[in-house]
């Protein structure tokens, strides 16, 4: 067997067994968002989950109006399972806002939660009535699901915070927390239910919208990763394949590598 062969299998061996060398790139787009509209009574659900925005803040709209978003993203075509996350940052649009610069910050969710097909006319800061499966303020699962505590069930601390102002584009991270959040998506999907979008409630008229998946520029995560790192065995595969390489006893085919 030639040289340029023998390197060849042995780089194929390695490529295999350990996938791609070096740092790994992927956009991903949201497979899920919804908001949380505050109700006095889980009977009055609200939903918005088939909408074209995603809303946090509170609104003008009395002692209801704080609105927290939802958003979640799936890992599992993108980021090979025992991939080291390196890097996060989640892009989100603003198509509305009546206020300033507010602080909108995104907080792991622990529990579960739905987006159905209710959709909210008008500008949608009101809401709709909510479907089976949608995510509200009491529930995770519309009817009869719901979260432990009412507006969501999250981590105190921030993965990361934002100012934003007006009409435009906002990227969160990459911090920290939110490198390790993924990290513990990527490794336990069964924990993966996503950010909650929270912003300035403590006083009225702060809300903002942000586009959806359905409103054509919707949330948006870049993850950077490195390849798996092999196992013990693997080491071994790849000891075996280069060492059968180099003696000759691998036969390269146009399309097959056999032994």
């Amino acid at each position: 067997m030639k040289t340029t062969s023998k390197l060849f299998v042995a780089a194929a061996a390695m490529t295999l067994v350990c996938g791609p060398v070096g740092a790994v790139t992927r956009t991903l787009g949201a497979v899920r968002d919804n908001t949380l509209y505050e109700v006095s009574s889980a009977a009055s659900a609200l939903s918005n989950g088939a909408g074209i925005g995603v809303f946090t803040g509170r609104t003008a709209q009395g002692s209801n109006g704080i609105r927290r978003g939802l958003v979640a993203f799936n890992f599992a075509a993108a980021v090979p399972s025992g991939a080291t996350v390196t890097s996060a940052q989640l892009t989100l649009d603003v198509t509305m806002t009546t206020s300033g610069s507010e602080v909108v910050s995104l907080h792991r969710l622990s529990s579960d939660w739905g987006e159905s097909s209710s959709d909210a006319p008008g500008q949608e800061g009101s809401g709709a009535s909510a479907e089976p499966g949608d995510a509200t303020w009491f529930h995770t699962f519309f009817p009869s699901a719901f979260w432990g505590n009412p507006g969501g069930d999250f981590a105190a601390g921030a993965s990361a915070t934002v100012g934003v102002a007006g009409d435009g584009t906002y990227t969160w991270g990459s911090t920290s927390q939110m490198v390790a959040d993924v990290q513990t998506w990527v490794d336990n999907p069964s924990s993966n239910f996503g950010w909650l979008l929270f912003g300035a409630e403590s006083r009225s008229a702060t809300a903002k919208r942000f586009s959806s998946r359905e409103g054509g520029s919707g949330p948006q995560l870049v993850v950077s990763f490195g390849a798996p790192v092999p196992t013990t065995g693997e080491y071994a595969l790849v000891i075996l394949a280069t060492l059968l390489a180099t003696l000759g006893v691998l036969t390269i085919h146009r399309r097959s590598i056999t032994i």
